[in-house]
């Protein structure tokens, strides 16, 4: 499998039938216990809730720092990541979007912007399109709203070699998707955050976590997004990202689209300066 094919494309506007042979789940919800989550806040001004992607945990918002002088940051680890627990059992995207509401609940949140990457993005989507009344603005990045089949049985192989093996057993191939040669070359301090967090994941974590994103489709739930919407993605991501972000941000109303130069999957933290200007803008328009 090459290491750089990761997502899903899409047609410009258009949102595909599910296929007949795979109709929807049924399950019972997973309920989280949001006592074990350890809700981190830094700064002053409106609540900026942060959700991390795969594999690592609420650090991987320290590049934000500057936004502290204007928002409140709120970000926490997903299960199974970082000091998170790891869930007892399988779990939905749509499970831990309803963990977030009520860990802004239980911390008197009543309204927020929020912004996602990846696993986080999808959760965002999930958030924005079911609780419009607590997202106030909201920052989709370097996400998909739904993986293809080929795609999901990518997931299905990670989690078996998370499980069998380990997430260091994944690590260089994921750092050729999440960054650009010279960064991964130059072991930027963003790399090095990457590639030790991942190595120390835990692989039952990973695996459920790579589970939910198999199963997650959210595409009828873009046009149900009312908050002002800013797509971000690394214009040197795979393909079908790109195209994910095109479609995200033609299919949410009013939706803006922003790239960053020279930068792969975790755009963000390989582009900082950048996406942090980007994110001000936005918030504060």
């Amino acid at each position: 499998m090459p290491d750089r094919v990761l997502c899903v494309g899409f047609a410009k506007r258009s949102i595909p039938k599910t296929p007949v042979h795979q109709p929807p789940r049924v399950r019972d919800m997973t309920r989280f216990n949001t006592q074990s989550i350890s809700l981190h806040r830094r700064g002053s001004g409106p609540p900026l809730v942060l959700l991390h992607c795969l594999g690592v945990d609420h650090h991987f918002w320290d590049f934000a720092e500057d936004l502290t002088r204007d928002f409140t940051l709120v970000s926490y680890d997903l299960p199974g990541h970082g000091r998170s627990p790891v869930p007892a059992g399988a779990y939905a995207i749509e499970d831990l979007s309803a963990q977030l509401a009520e860990l802004l609940t239980r911390h008197k949140i009543a309204r927020a912007h929020v912004a996602g990457i990846s696993l986080g993005g999808l959760i965002a989507q999930h958030f924005a399109a079911t609780r419009a009344d607590i997202v106030d603005r909201l920052i989709l990045i370097d996400t998909t709203p739904r993986y293809t089949d080929e795609l999901r049985a990518m997931w299905a192989e990670r989690a078996t070699i998370a499980r069998s093996a380990g997430v260091k057993a994944l690590v260089d191939g994921l750092l050729k998707i999440w960054f650009t040669p010279q960064s991964v070359t130059n072991d930027t301090k963003a790399v090095h955050y990457v590639r030790t967090t991942l190595q120390k994941s835990s692989g039952e974590g990973y695996a459920l976590a790579c589970e939910a994103l198999a199963e997650a489709d959210f595409r009828t739930a873009a046009a149900k997004i009312t908050a002002p919407t800013l797509v971000i993605c690394g214009d040197d991501d795979i393909p079908s990202f790109l195209e994910s972000a095109r479609w995200l941000a033609n299919n949410i109303k009013g939706a803006r689209l922003e790239w960053i130069g020279k930068a792969r999957h975790a755009s963000v933290i390989e582009r900082p300066s950048e996406a942090l200007a980007i994110m001000r803008k936005f918030l504060q328009g």
